[in-house]
C-alpha cells in the first residue's frame, strides 16, 4: 500500500451474487421448494459491505480513496480484486489477502415484487484484527474509517476488545475516526453481544459514529427496541423516531466519547449532533474544523430529510449518505453543508438499482443542490424544531436557534 489516500475505508466486504429472477412466487419457500428447478437469468455480480459501498462512493465523489478489506486467496477473493481494479487499481492496493481463509459471499435471492433473501458467509470478515492494521499503511491519510463490526466476529467478540485497539491504532496517528454500524440478527452471537459496552469501550476513539437509528436503539435499549418491534408495521421502527429520543440517545453516545454523533432515518433523513466540548473537537485529528470554522461545529442539533427523487433501489444508500458527509469533512466544508452532501449524495444513490453506480462527482451535487433541490416533508414529530430557509431544521439543544435561522 503506497499510503498516499487521503480516506482508508475499512471493515466488512463480500461478493454478492445477485441472480435475475423470474418466476413469481406466492412465498420463499414456494420458490425454493426442495427438487425445484428455477429458471433464472444472468447473474449480477459486484462487491458489497461497507468497504465497497462507502469507499467506492467516496471514489466516484473524487476522495483519494484506499480500501482495507480481508478476504481468502480464493476465486471469490479474486473476483473481488478484479472489480475494484476495474473500478480503479489502486483502490485494491490496500486489500488484505490471507492464504488461509475463504472470502465472505452473499447470494441474494431477490424474487419479483418480494423481499430479498440473502445466503451469506462471513469468511474473512470474522478474523480481521488490529494486526491487520499496519501503522506504515496510515501515512499521508486523513481520515480513517471503520464499516460493520457486528458482521465482523473477532471486532465485537471478549466486548469490543480488539476493536477499541484496532480504532485506538489509528487515533494514535492522528487520524480522524469513524465508525458505522449494522444490526446483527437478534438470534444470533452478534445481537447477543452486549454492545452498549463495545460502544462505550470504543467510542472513546471515534470523532464521527454514524449508526442507523435502528442500529443504535437495538444496542443501546433492548427493552425499547422488542416494545417497538410489537408495534412496528412490517418490522419499519423509523415511524417511532422523535425529536426527543434522537436527543437522549446522541447525548449518551457523545457522553461516551464520540464529538459528532450522525444518525441515520432512511427515507426520513439524516440526524447530527456534536459535542459543546471545544477540546474534544481539537482531538478530532486530521479532518478536525479549522479553528475559524469550529463555531459553526459546536454544540449542534440539526436534521435534514432528503432530497425528492424518484426512488429505484436502496441498496447501499446509508453508506453512500456516509460518504457524503464524510467527504464533508476532507473538503472542510461547514456542519450545514456537509449535512446537505451527505442526504443529496444518499439521494443520487436512490435513483440507481445498486450501490454506487449513481454517485456523480461532488461538483455534480454541488450543482444539483445550488439550483434549487426541494427536500421531502419531514413527517417525524419534531417539537420545539425549527425550518430555516436551507430546508434544515434545527433542534432544540441547538446552540442557538434564533442565530442560526438568522443567518
Amino acid at each position: 500500500m503506497n499510503g498516499n489516500a487521503e480516506v482508508i475505508v475499512a471493515g466488512h466486504i463480500c461478493l454478492d451474487i445477485i441472480p435475475t429472477l423470474y418466476e413469481k412466487r406466492t412465498s420463499m419457500d414456494a420458490l425454493l421448494a426442495p427438487g425445484k428447478l428455477v429458471n433464472v437469468g444472468p447473474a449480477v455480480i459486484s462487491t458489497g459491505g461497507a468497504v465497497s459501498n462507502t469507499g467506492i462512493a467516496l471514489h466516484h465523489l473524487g476522495c483519494d480513496v484506499k480500501l482495507m478489506g480481508k478476504i481468502g486467496a480464493d476465486q471469490f477473493g479474486q473476483a473481488i480484486l478484479t472489480l475494484l481494479r476495474e473500478l480503479e487499481p489502486s483502490l485494491a492496493s490496500g486489500m488484505i489477502v490471507s492464504p488461509d481463509e475463504h472470502s465472505s459471499y452473499s447470494i441474494v435471492i431477490s424474487p419479483p415484487n418480494m423481499d430479498r433473501t440473502f445466503l451469506h458467509a462471513t469468511g474473512a470478515n470474522d478474523t480481521f484484527s488490529a494486526s491487520d492494521l499496519k501503522q506504515d499503511q496510515l501515512h499521508g491519510a486523513k481520515l480513517f474509517h471503520f464499516g460493520y463490526p457486528p458482521l465482523m466476529k473477532t471486532m465485537y467478540e471478549h466486548e469490543g476488545t480488539e476493536l477499541a485497539t484496532l480504532l485506538k491504532k489509528a487515533k494514535d496517528t492522528g487520524l480522524t475516526v469513524s465508525l458505522d454500524m449494522a444490526k446483527p440478527d437478534p438470534e444470533s452471537i452478534a445481537g447477543k453481544a452486549d454492545w452498549r459496552t463495545i460502544l462505550t469501550r470504543t467510542l472513546p476513539f471515534v470523532d464521527v459514529f454514524l449508526p442507523s437509528f435502528e442500529e443504535i436503539v437495538y444496542m443501546l435499549d433492548h427493552e425499547r427496541f422488542d416494545l417497538m418491534m410489537k408495534e412496528a408495521r412490517g418490522g419499519d421502527l423509523l415511524p417511532f423516531a422523535n425529536g426527543e429520543l434522537l436527543a437522549q440517545l446522541s447525548s449518551e453516545l457523545i457522553q461516551m466519547g464520540a464529538a459528532i454523533v450522525v444518525i441515520k432515518l432512511g427515507e426520513h433523513g439524516l440526524y447530527v449532533r456534536t459535542t459543546s466540548d471545544e477540546k474534544r473537537f481539537a482531538q478530532m485529528g486530521l479532518c478536525s474544523p479549522p479553528q475559524d470554522q469550529l463555531g459553526d461545529w459546536l454544540n449542534c442539533e440539526l436534521i435534514s430529510s432528503c432530497y425528492e427523487v424518484d426512488v429505484v433501489g436502496t441498496t447501499g444508500a446509508g453508506d453512500s449518505t456516509i460518504a457524503g458527509f464524510l467527504l464533508g469533512l476532507t473538503r472542510t466544508l461547514t456542519l450545514t453543508d456537509s449535512l446537505q452532501t451527505a442526504v443529496a449524495v444518499g439521494a443520487c444513490n436512490v435513483e440507481y438499482a445498486d450501490a454506487t453506480s449513481g454517485i456523480p462527482k461532488w461538483a455534480v451535487i454541488v450543482e444539483r443542490i445550488n439550483k434549487g433541490w426541494n427536500k421531502r416533508e419531514m413527517k417525524l414529530k419534531l417539537e420545539n424544531w425549527i425550518l430555516n430557509e436551507d430546508q434544515i431544521w434545527i433542534g432544540p439543544h441547538h446552540k442557538s436557534k434564533k442565530e442560526s435561522v438568522e443567518s
